[in-house]
């Protein structure tokens, strides 16, 4: 019965051109639906994991709408839904398509750092890490209305990939968490630039993510570039694509010198590299 109702949902979308561009994703990946406008219907947002993301105009096509689902890391392999909010003439609608979600099986990774990064003890770090990562998360889960996307994204340095996000992390042997961006190899003093236009949100040397550039690129969309040396912007500057943020180092808690650059959606982390490639082939595809 299930299988009978996702076609029929996914039939009655279709008539009026909505597409999901990948229906089955990774944990820790996104994907993108895109609409056509039509006269008689007005799309508002998609419902996913009990979180609603709005449904945007297209930067490049005034004809198309879009909405960016981003899949959490500890999301489990499953089939999940997601209802589409709209109305037609009027009328409030819902309607539902189904995302496959599948296991990454993203691997192991042992790193050895400073023990004072592992596991502070310090009353005074522990405080200055919980407000560091209370403003961090309030950065990302503001939305402002405004898009600066323009143009395709760029990697912020040409360099070798040193770890792949998703990977778990195991600092001294003490599991951490997940790698929640990419790394790049990088010795102190390597150019960084913004991978596309928007906002410094942040400047700040920070306990773990060392010197950081966060950058707003509106509708809920940031940009993150850690263990930096130098910044060479400063908070509330517009940027351009390709911009100099600043210069690599080895702050924070890192093994080396390297960047580490990662992506928020609406405040979930999501690999940058497959972000960057959904949408550059879609989104933001120069025709």
């Amino acid at each position: 019965m299930r299988y009978l109702l996702l076609l029929v949902l996914v039939f009655n979308l279709e008539a009026y051109l909505v597409n999901i561009t990948d229906d089955s994703i990774a944990n820790g990946q996104s994907t993108l639906i895109e609409f056509t406008k039509e006269p008689d219907l007005l799309y508002e947002s998609v419902e996913f994991e009990n979180r609603s993301f709005k449904i945007l105009p297209n930067p490049l096509k005034s004809e198309r709408l879009y909405a960016l689902i981003p899949v959490s890391y500890y999301d489990k392999a499953s089939l999940k839904e997601l209802k589409i909010h709209y109305k037609k003439n009027g009328k409030e609608i819902e309607e539902s398509i189904f995302l496959k979600v599948i296991d990454g099986n993203y691997t192991k990774e042992i790193l050895h750092v400073d023990s004072s990064k592992v596991n502070p003890k310090s009353p005074a770090v522990k405080k200055r890490v919980a407000q560091e990562y209370n403003q961090a998360m309030k950065i990302y889960h503001t939305r402002t209305p405004k898009s600066y996307l323009k143009k395709p994204f760029i990697l912020p340095m040409e360099s070798k990939i040193t770890s792949d996000f998703g990977r778990a992390r195991l600092y001294n042997g003490s599991l951490k968490g997940y790698h929640s961006g990419t790394d790049f190899r990088a010795k102190v003093g390597t150019p960084i630039y913004a991978a596309n236009d928007g906002v410094v949100a942040l400047v700040a040397k920070r306990f773990y993510s060392g010197g950081t550039v966060l950058l707003n690129h509106g509708e809920g969309i940031y940009t993150c570039y850690f263990h930096m040396s130098r910044f060479d912007v400063k908070e509330g500057e517009v940027v351009k694509r390709g911009q100099l943020l600043g210069l690599s180092g080895k702050t924070g808690r890192v093994t080396g010198p390297h960047l580490h650059f990662s992506v928020r959606i609406d405040g979930v982390q999501v690999d940058p590299l497959q972000f960057i490639s959904l949408l550059n082939n879609n989104l933001l595809k120069e025709d």
